[in-house]
């Protein structure tokens, strides 16, 4: 027919239509993987960095989740102090008549390592058949309550020893927290161990004292009531080792009784 285009011409401008062998080595070779790599590689590869991904994600909000119940049970602690009734020396002399400093110390310590004991076997008997998303609060409960009775506890060791903190109720109550934290007398007559106490630094230590504290009693909330025996163990022999410590550096700075000025107005007694 007239005007028509040849068959071969139309072939001719469509050369996609026309494949060789050469050509169709060629797009095969350009889809192929790399040499030492595979499909399945590939694959595994981005689920292994999906999976990464994720445990990193869920490993940043549990981080921030445990900063931020530390952060608050740390001001717990703090608030709570100043309200924890200790008994000056006047008090304890005479609850405790005829007995030296050091049967009076005794005698806080041994009552002090009971009222531990107790709490780490309250919190055990509690967790008798534990349930995790309870686990965190029970720590912290008893963390907050050996807390309690321990800076209790250094605060009157102080008082034995003729080495009250000075200060209003709350500055002394922030150098004792230091002192829990760590683990140590205060040395009176140094400033700047009491002014460090009202800094950030004493946040700092208790957060640190407060994470020791919290893995040495994850054992305590074990089931069937062995997380009450082993609380009520390793609170009796921590206090003792933290009240033995203090001790040691509290008879190194030691003011006898005689020599002591009249105390002024202390923290509140007991009835």
């Amino acid at each position: 027919m007239a005007g028509s285009i040849p068959f071969r011409k139309r072939r001719s401008r469509r050369p996609e239509l026309t494949t060789g062998p050469d050509q169709e080595a060629a797009r095969q070779g350009a889809d192929a993987p790399a040499p030492g790599d595979t499909v399945g590689t590939q694959v595994e590869r981005g689920r292994t960095a999906s999976l990464a991904a994720a445990v990193g994600r869920g490993a940043t909000k549990g981080g921030r989740g445990a900063r931020a119940g530390l952060t608050a049970l740390v001001d717990r602690i703090i608030a709570n102090a100043p309200r924890i009734p200790v008994r000056d020396l006047a008090t304890l002399r005479a609850q405790f008549p005829g007995l030296g400093p050091e049967e009076l110390a005794d005698k806080l310590v041994t009552g002090a390592v009971n009222a531990t004991s107790a709490v780490g076997a309250g919190v055990g008997a509690a967790a008798m058949m534990p349930v995790p998303p309870a686990m965190p609060a029970e720590l912290a409960a008893e963390i907050a309550g050996v807390a309690a009775v321990e800076f209790k506890l250094i605060a009157e060791l102080h008082e034995v020893y003729g080495l009250r903190a000075p200060g209003a109720l709350h500055q002394r109550s922030l150098a004792y927290l230091a002192a829990w934290a760590d683990e140590r007398g205060i040395d009176v007559t140094a400033p700047t161990t009491v002014n460090a106490a009202l800094g950030g630094q004493l946040r700092r230590e208790l957060r640190q004292q407060i994470l020791k504290r919290t893995f040495r009693n994850l054992p305590n909330i074990a089931p069937f009531m062995i997380g009450a025996t082993v609380g009520a163990v390793m609170n009796r022999r921590d206090t003792r080792r933290l009240a033995a410590k203090v001790r040691i550096d509290l008879r190194a700075r030691q003011v006898p009784w005689e020599a002591l000025p009249e105390a002024p107005e202390g923290p509140p007694r007991l009835p």
